[in-house]
């Protein structure tokens, strides 16, 4: 069967890409408020029927928080989500929720999206993730969230890090621990950028000898 034209061609998004989003995928929905806060969930892609709509699984209640009360009707959210079986492939789309359903189980009923864009995973394309991670500078480590992804670095913040001292070509580690606890994730990488924020430092990184798959399961741990 041939791939639809949009795996050639990623100039033409289409709405077809939603099929190679499959039943259960896990997936990461932004969510805004009035006011301008932005969130991130985790949830899991169920499925969609051609020009009606899109189902997916209602996030955990536990970690909504007071972000609960915005998903109803009328809600716009971003959906992400990684393609199985595709090398390093995000596909990605904006959509907004026709309602909510208590049964069989929590779900959000979203409008098909007019356009479902996909990106390859290159060294130029950055994938917004929200990994917590921790970093290892001068043998102390620090709590950390990588805020972006690519296959060549990332962007990484750190509360309440006001007194961190660092410079760029600064070689630091960064340790992302699996739920199992035996495989967790390893980068070397050197600092190039680093921006004082309010309540803490944000800086970017290049990976030193990282190769393309880490990454790939990296994300794939992030979404799961």
């Amino acid at each position: 069967m041939a791939e639809p034209e949009i795996l050639i061609d990623p100039t033409k998004p289409s709405a077809r890409n939603l099929s190679y989003l499959k039943a259960g995928a896990p997936i990461i929905i932004d969510i805004s408020t009035p006011a301008g806060q932005k969130r991130k969930f985790n949830t899991y892609f169920i499925g969609y029927l051609p020009k009606k709509y899109v189902l997916i699984e209602y996030p955990d209640s536990s970690k909504l928080g007071a972000f609960s009360q915005y998903i109803g009707q009328g809600t716009v959210i971003t959906v992400r989500g990684l393609i199985e079986g595709r090398d390093g492939a995000a596909v990605a789309f904006i959509s907004t929720i026709r309602q909510t359903l208590q049964i069989p189980s929590r779900i959000m009923v979203l409008d098909i999206p007019n356009t479902v864009t996909l990106q390859q995973l290159r060294s130029s394309v950055r994938i917004e993730t929200q990994i917590v991670a921790k970093v290892k500078i001068d043998d102390v480590y620090w709590q950390t969230t990588m805020t972006n992804l690519s296959v060549n670095g990332g962007q990484l913040d750190i509360i309440n890090g006001e007194k961190l001292v660092l410079a760029e070509d600064k070689v630091i580690e960064i340790l992302v621990e699996t739920s199992e606890g035996e495989d967790n994730i390893k980068f070397d990488a050197t600092v190039c950028n680093f921006k004082k924020q309010v309540d803490g430092v944000s800086f970017g990184v290049k990976f030193n000898q990282v190769n393309k798959q880490q990454v790939i399961e990296l994300l794939y741990q992030a979404l799961v």
